[in-house]
């Protein structure tokens, strides 16, 4: 009795202050003695109902679950990767509610369930970690030098890979391959000129299925590298300094195409695109925990408080966040699990830093 005592405690313990990744894949001393739960907060709650409402696929599960795993809500991360484990291929992927062919979105939830083996003890979860963390090793589809794919039925890279899969290899125990993914991906997708990334690669043609420079690509692109450079081990000094220098040039690309409002086009560099909420919000989570780590300079603070205020103003009354790159085709605005998520990730990083 004592032990499920415990176990409960440690679940509904205190603020995920730096989450899983910045733990480097373990629980923190003392866990069950945390901080209590977060203050209730209007915004955040309202944002978290409607992300759960809507959150289907697994790149959806993963994301909405590492948002609230950041925010505090360790109950329900536990509640989330139960969810993901109960739809997991005999492959090893997780939270696959439909065939969508991913290959590295299934990896989003690993840091979920990593995080529930820990906190419950349930070996099912643990088996489940160790599943997903087998497929992206041994048997997931990936160019000559090593790159994921992202989807299995064609020879893809996609941007949105590095916030998918780097950051679950880096806590999981695979910190170098974690960031041999981070190279592979910027090497066919990197456009030093612009500095910013491209969307697609297509390595059987050898050539871009989509050059063009998505917004929400690269803010997955800054906030996947944020999260395995709070997650590299000590001795990675170099390979942590060397992707720092990474985060600071997409940041850099993309800022110098922000909009007065504190929004982005679609396309970063188009402005005959629609004008874009969530970049806003990756970006602004990327510059509160680099400031808070030390490794960015608190000049970015001034960028981060007029994106986020910015996306504060595109929360309408149900807690939705309007005017992201919108799901299901994202082709135009509307709402999506992504964007709700970065919503309560920006809102995490921002408190914890203290502004």
């Amino acid at each position: 009795m004592k032990r499920r005592q415990a176990l409960r405690d440690l679940v509904a313990a205190g603020t995920a202050s730096g989450a899983l990744a910045a733990l480097g894949g373990r629980l923190p001393a003392g866990a069950a003695q945390a901080r209590p739960q977060p203050a209730a907060d209007a915004p955040v709650d309202r944002v978290k109902l409607s992300m759960l409402a809507m959150q289907r696929e697994a790149w959806e599960q993963g994301v909405a679950t590492q948002a609230l795993l950041e925010w505090g809500d360790r109950d329900m991360v536990v509640r989330m990767a139960h969810g993901a484990v109960l739809r997991i291929y005999p492959d090893g992927r997780l939270g696959q509610v439909s065939d969508n062919h991913g290959v590295t979105d299934p990896a989003a939830n690993g840091e979920g369930v990593l995080f529930a083996a820990r906190a419950t003890g349930d070996p099912v979860f643990q088996d489940a970690a160790d599943r997903m963390l087998n497929y992206l090793l041994k048997t997931a589809p990936r160019t000559a030098d090593g790159t994921l794919f992202h989807i299995d039925h064609k020879p893809q890279v996609w941007i949105d890979s590095m916030y998918m899969a780097p950051p679950f290899l880096a806590v999981a125990g695979a910190p170098a391959e974690a960031v041999k993914q981070v190279e592979g991906i910027r090497r066919l997708l990197w456009n030093p000129k612009s500095g910013l990334f491209s969307h697609i690669w297509d390595d059987g043609k050898k050539a871009f299925e989509r050059k063009a420079f998505w917004g929400v690509g690269n803010g997955w692109a800054a906030a996947g590298m944020t999260r395995v450079v709070r997650a590299l081990p000590e001795g990675m000094r170099s390979e942590r300094k060397r992707l720092i220098g990474y985060i600071r040039q997409v940041l850099d690309g993309c800022l110098a195409r922000r909009r007065p409002d504190g929004l982005f086009h679609d396309v970063v560099d188009d402005p005959k695109t629609f004008v874009e909420t969530n970049l806003g919000q990756q970006l602004s989570y990327t510059i509160f925990r680099g400031v808070k780590a030390g490794w960015l300079p608190k000049t970015y603070l001034r960028e981060a408080e007029a994106m986020r205020r910015a996306a504060r103003s595109k929360v309408d009354e149900l807690g939705y966040v309007r005017d992201v790159c919108g799901s299901p085709t994202f082709e135009k605005p509307g709402t999506a699990t992504e964007g709700q998520a970065f919503f309560i990730l920006m809102e995490a990083a921002a408190r914890d830093l203290g502004v």
